[in-house]
């Protein structure tokens, strides 16, 4: 190993660039179809299966894993696509350990679910890599969406906005679609540019125009929409980082982990992305434990995940609190940060333990670092945006928001998890509410 991994401060290439291809690898190499067959042989294909339940995008589990097990993949991807059209990508990020594999019968039984997330990956990449669009667009009917926002939600209320015969306009920000699939997700869950080939597959509906570099408020503003189109999607996420609340948190170094994620996803080279020798994260989610691992994996020496409640009240699931302890990451609980130290630049955090009720007890705690990423929480930005339920747009079940001929759905709107499953969910039932309303079939 290179001895640049020991060296101090924030530089890039610290392994031998033989071992970033490794580092990087799929994290959860695909199935043959041996293994999908032998996988799918477990299932019990239950009536009332739970695990359809426990599926957010209500996909027909056990009829599309009998579907495998008879040797037609293609119709167990389309039985996946119908309910969930980015079921390629959810496959690979879900938290199925916590959704379906978690209510599986088999994990009740024995403490070894079906692998549920790697057979539905098998089939729906056996569709799309034929390059296979099962669906087509329904007749015209001559109504115009905007969909504000590229991410999960956007894109899947969009898609089926496509297949009920509207015309749809998707403004983004950013240069790519995707949203948080291309941009904020750890490189090692969705390598080999997944993220922008499943929008180009998802894009083969037609339909669908991508406009980008507008955001709501910078280029777009939602009474105009309204004045052009006959209805309007928010998916726009949660763009905004909240602020640790520390003294010195302007210092160099300091910076946001979804950044830090952007940049790597978007690197054509890793190893010349710049890491620390020791890093500190400060949250407890999901996007902590990808950045966390993502330094681990740059050859940061040490890196610590600072949490301010105990592991059972971390948002990443076990599974993923495992995956980061597996790699070398160091995780410590109750402790809130007071104070970054450095000059100019950080050298140094100081936390102050906390007790369960959040009081401090007095106990401090220093680490070392010369990067630290804030990964506590995002926050709604846009201009203009409908009534707020706290710090979300307010929704109803079909995602209807305050404003006529508005809805909204995904990480910017309340009431469901902060998931991928979850946002593409919200977008399809969003999109199949606008289609009733706008067909006059709104009881």
């Amino acid at each position: 190993m290179s001895s640049d991994v020991f060296q101090p401060g924030v530089m890039p290439g610290r392994l031998p660039a033989a071992a970033y291809e490794a580092q990087f690898s799929d994290l959860h190499p695909a199935l043959d179809g041996h293994e999908a067959l032998v996988a799918a042989d477990r299932c019990y294909f239950c009536h009332d299966a739970p695990c359809i339940t426990a599926c957010p995008t209500d996909i027909d589990i056990p009829l599309f894993i009998r579907q495998i097990a008879t040797g037609t993949p293609d119709a167990a991807a389309k039985t996946i696509l119908t309910q969930n059209i980015m079921g390629g990508m959810c496959a690979r990020v879900c938290p199925t350990e916590t959704l379906c594999e978690e209510a599986c019968v088999r994990e009740a039984a024995e403490g070894k679910p079906v692998l549920i997330g790697q057979l539905q990956r098998y089939a729906t990449d056996h569709l799309q890599a034929q390059g296979i669009h099962p669906f087509s667009r329904g007749a015209t009917t001559g109504k115009r969406i905007a969909v504000v926002g590229a991410g999960p939600a956007g894109l899947a209320c969009a898609h089926r906005l496509a297949m009920l015969g509207h015309d749809v306009v998707v403004h983004d920000a950013r240069p790519k679609p995707g949203g948080l699939n291309e941009y904020g997700i750890a490189a090692y869950k969705t390598p080999d540019g997944f993220a922008q080939a499943e929008v180009d597959w998802l894009l083969k509906i037609g339909g669908i125009e991508i406009k980008h570099g507008l955001a709501l408020g910078d280029g777009v503003k939602l009474d105009g929409l309204r004045a052009v189109y006959d209805a309007v999607f928010l998916g726009i996420g949660l763009a905004g980082v909240n602020a640790l609340g520390a003294e010195g948190e302007d210092k160099d170094g300091v910076s946001d982990a979804v950044d830090f994620i952007a940049e790597l996803r978007q690197a054509s080279d890793v190893a010349q992305v710049p890491i620390g020798r020791d890093v500190v994260v400060i949250g407890g989610g999901m996007t902590a434990v990808d950045a966390a691992v993502q330094a681990k994996l740059l050859g940061a020496l040490n890196v610590t995940l600072v949490y301010r409640r105990g592991r059972d009240r971390m948002n990443a699931s076990v599974f993923e609190q495992d995956l980061a302890a597996s790699k070398g990451v160091r995780i410590v609980t109750h402790a809130v940060p007071v104070a970054v130290h450095g000059n100019g630049a950080v050298r140094e955090i100081e936390f102050e333990y906390v007790d369960d009720a959040m009081q401090g007890t007095g106990q401090t705690l220093k680490l070392a670092a010369d990067q630290v990423f804030k990964a506590i929480g995002q926050t709604l930005e846009g201009e203009g945006l409908p009534v707020l339920d706290g710090r979300k747009i307010k929704v109803d079940a079909n995602g209807r928001t305050s404003v006529d001929d508005v809805w909204a759905g995904g990480d910017c709107a309340s009431g469901g998890d902060d998931l991928t499953v979850t946002a593409v969910a919200e977008g399809r039932d969003a999109a199949e509410d606008m289609h009733r309303v706008l067909m006059g079939d709104d009881g």
